[in-house]
């Protein structure tokens, strides 16, 4: 079975069967889930990545499920992957907004500043076009999320990009808003972006409150302690969010802050 467990060699013995998507799906979460240092692993993942399909309902897999796994898979990796940002770029011009989501996450995760333009690019219609719903689908014409998250993973914090982000914090949809507050938090430290996330904590709905959640998370923003330990929400997504506060560059281990962390992280448990 393609799920069963399986080892390193298997996955990439599995990730070279190009008429079994199922297989190669399963492979490429593998060998990122279990971050593969093999030599074979990324030539294999840009393979996948360049794989196309047609829609294939006996297929067992979606449209692009193997290079969306790929792609998911090399962000994974870290510096072993860099030769895959070339891949990776051209990507985002892919015509599945799926792949282009996954591929603007991966770039984010490579922190590759050579994403900044293209991403920016993709993102600088704004709200009222890039942030546009697709007729007849509820996807937006873009992967909003995903690529602002992107740039305030990359850290690039020059005002043109500040400049394309700023107009996401009115969107429509609150998660977009959480995603813009988001990446402005981690590029610019001011703190009322931090505090619109906390906001977004009191959300009616549990998705957008989870998305606050991480997003504080990923920001390392610990002023917002209290009201992530407050939030109703599962605790399991309360310690993400937490350990993220504590594992911030720089961060002492028996610094005050770090420690009211871990106190808040050991009441969740």
């Amino acid at each position: 079975m393609a799920g069963d467990p399986i080892t390193e060699p298997e996955a990439l013995r599995r990730l070279r069967l190009t008429d079994d998507p199922s297989a190669q799906y399963y492979a490429a979460w593998w060998l990122g889930r279990n971050r593969s240092t093999h030599p074979d692993t990324v030539p294999l993942l840009q393979q996948a990545l360049r794989q196309r399909r047609p829609r294939d309902p006996g297929a067992g897999v979606e449209e692009n499920a193997v290079a969306r796994n790929a792609a998911r898979a090399l962000g994974k990796l870290g510096a072993s992957a860099t030769a895959a940002i070339p891949d990776l770029l051209a990507t985002l011009d892919d015509a599945d907004p799926g792949l282009r989501e996954a591929a603007a996450r991966a770039l984010g995760d490579l922190r590759a500043e050579a994403a900044v333009a293209p991403l920016m690019a993709r993102l600088a219609s704004g709200p009222a076009v890039a942030g546009a719903q697709e007729p007849g689908t509820p996807r937006l014409q873009e992967p909003c999320d995903a690529l602002l998250e992107a740039l305030g993973q990359i850290g690039v914090a020059d005002a043109v990009v500040l400049a394309v982000i700023r107009p996401f914090v009115g969107h429509e949809r609150p998660l977009i808003r959480s995603a813009a507050c988001r990446a402005l938090l981690q590029l610019t430290g001011e703190a009322h972006w931090g505090e619109q996330l906390v906001a977004l904590l009191q959300h009616q709905q549990l998705q957008v409150r989870r998305a606050a959640l991480m997003d504080l998370g990923a920001a390392g923003w610990r002023p917002a302690l209290e009201p992530i330990a407050a939030t109703l929400a599962e605790n399991s997504l309360k310690l993400i969010a937490l350990r993220g506060l504590a594992e911030q560059p720089g961060a002492s281990a028996r610094d005050a802050g770090t420690v009211a962390v871990l106190d808040a992280m050991d009441a969740l448990l």
